[in-house]
């Protein structure tokens, strides 16, 4: 099974962390955040990954070889230029071989234990162009909870709210990426078309994810990292 990894990202909003490697290679409890999601994409069947370099590509290249020490195959695709994210992942689909009918698609910078197996066999049962996974939106603040006369009854620390996100991990079909733009990002242009003719499916999921963004965000993966440690 293959897989394509966005690990171009510049990351400017956890500078200086980025200013001398790309985003998916800062340092998450001591190692960098793209070696946790090779990790488990390893553990859910994945043996050969693409890796979607542009930004400061040789650390991650010099970082992961040909990808034995991790179990897998390592093939990198570099762009010259940004095309992004919908061009990066056209100009890596370039290195699957014809006879891969779907490829595990994801952005480099986020962690998650979500089991593959059930996306996979969604997306084959519903016949998708492409599967999102989707996670709870979780509210960054307290929420007050209201009772008559506009009494507060109590708070609820930043609960999960009635929405779904999408969490940066696709299964995608070949037709995918035939539909794909040279240049552009596929969330903002090749998403609302295949949602609109109904190709576009999601799979809720429970599991844990974090999309790592911010320095808070890096802080809460590595506590939770420490408290599944024996």
């Amino acid at each position: 099974m293959y897989a394509l990894i966005l690990a171009g990202g510049k990351g400017e909003r956890l500078r200086p962390l980025t200013s001398d490697r790309p985003k998916p290679m800062i340092l998450l409890a001591g190692r960098p955040i793209l070696e946790y999601q090779l990790e488990w994409l390893r553990g859910e069947g994945v043996t050969d990954v693409v890796l979607l370099c542009g930004y400061l590509q040789e650390v991650v290249s010099s970082h992961f070889g040909d990808g034995s020490r991790w179990g897998l195959r390592i093939a990198y695709s570099v762009e010259s230029e940004p095309l992004g994210r919908g061009g990066a992942f056209k100009k890596g689909f370039q290195l699957v071989p014809p006879d891969v009918p779907f490829v595990i698609g994801t952005n480099g910078d986020n962690v998650t234990e979500q089991p593959l197996l059930p996306l996979i066999r969604g997306h084959q049962r519903t016949g998708a162009v492409a599967t999102i996974m989707l996670t709870s939106m979780v509210s960054p603040f307290g929420i007050a909870r209201m009772g008559r006369g506009s009494r507060i009854r109590g708070f609820d620390e930043k609960p999960c709210l009635p929405y779904w996100l999408n969490a940066g991990i696709y299964v995608l079909s070949r037709e995918f990426f035939k539909e794909l733009p040279d240049r552009g990002d596929h969330e903002t242009t090749l998403f609302p078309r295949l949602a609109e003719c109904g190709k576009l499916y999601g799979y809720k999921s429970r599991a844990y994810w974090k999309g790592i963004d911010t320095l808070k965000d890096l802080s809460e993966v590595e506590a939770y990292l420490g408290s599944r440690m024996p």
